[in-house]
């Protein structure tokens, strides 16, 4: 695809939390998740999508071009009808279709990148076409995260509070509140690497350089927009950058980000603020074709 993005592209997130819970574990009663082995905390990627798509959305309002595809309270479906309406396909002649174009599974896909942000971004599973005979698989995205990682292990505490008004008409005689829990975290520092791949941009979605520049201000502005008192202080601290000067890259992933350390300071006994905490980035020496850019 002609406007995709030319370069490869690794970064690195940091983000903090302070008196809040960024992320619940349902399996859990809702507490922050953590590694059980090592009490490091856990943030999925999932969730920090979650708040880029919510971002993309609050700023675009569905213009067109970017729209969002996984969204609250909109069965896939409904979006997915979309596309078979656009290129004149529906139920009762989907094998004739099928016939006389043996690309309109690609066709479908394509119509689904440029219309909707986030499968263009991240990919998406597009099964839900197989009830009409038409599976397009799974759109491979060329942004990937993983999992966001706390620096030190987190320290969980369970507040109990109080609520003065009663839920049963039958309670009310006998008490004057009501008590309940909520699971903060004091603060945490977390981190997360990701990665952005040419090479999948120009082979499957079509990810360009405008929608690049998007997906940055997005990740500087994700909690901007997504406050809530369960989610505490919530801010992005730091967005590291490597960009390449190739589609396919000219260093490995793994060196560029060890070049990123982030530690706590040694007179710091228990961290409560990211200044707190020291962020170092090794630029000299980088592999050629390399460039690294703090963001924030």
């Amino acid at each position: 695809m002609t406007n995709s993005i030319k370069n490869r592209y690794e970064f690195t997130i940091l983000f903090d939390v302070e008196n809040g819970n960024p992320n619940g574990d349902p399996d859990a009663g809702n507490m922050p998740r953590v590694d059980p082995e090592t009490g490091y905390g856990i943030v999925t990627d999932v969730c920090l999508k979650r708040k880029i798509r919510n971002y993309v959305e609050t700023v675009c309002e569905d213009k067109t071009g970017y729209r969002i595809y996984v969204k609250e309270g909109v069965p896939l479906n409904r979006s997915d009808k979309e596309a078979f309406t656009n290129l004149g396909v529906e139920e009762n002649n989907i094998k004739e279709k099928k016939k006389s174009d043996p690309e309109l599974d690609i066709k479908i896909r394509d119509f689904m990148c440029a219309n909707f942000f986030d499968i263009r971004t991240f990919g998406a599973v597009l099964t839900t076409f197989v009830k009409a005979s038409l599976n397009c698989g799974q759109v491979r995205g060329p942004v990937q995260l993983g999992f966001a990682r706390s620096i030190d292990p987190i320290s969980t505490q369970e507040v109990t509070i109080t609520r003065v008004a009663i839920t049963k008409e039958s309670d009310a005689e006998e008490k004057t509140s009501e008590m309940g829990r909520k699971y903060v975290v004091p603060y945490a520092l977390y981190r997360v690497d990701g990665y952005i791949s040419a090479n999948l941009a120009r082979k499957a979605t079509g990810f360009s350089d405008d929608d690049l520049q998007l997906f940055w201000q997005a990740v500087i502005n994700m909690f901007e927009h997504d406050h809530s008192a369960a989610r505490g202080n919530m801010a992005v601290r730091e967005l590291i950058v490597f960009k390449h000067a190739s589609e396919l890259g000219n260093a490995p992933a793994y060196k560029l980000f060890e070049r990123i350390v982030v530690e706590r300071k040694a007179d710091v006994i228990a961290a409560r603020n990211y200044k707190d905490y020291e962020v170092k980035v090794d630029v000299a020496g980088l592999p050629e074709g390399v460039s690294c850019d703090r963001m924030i």
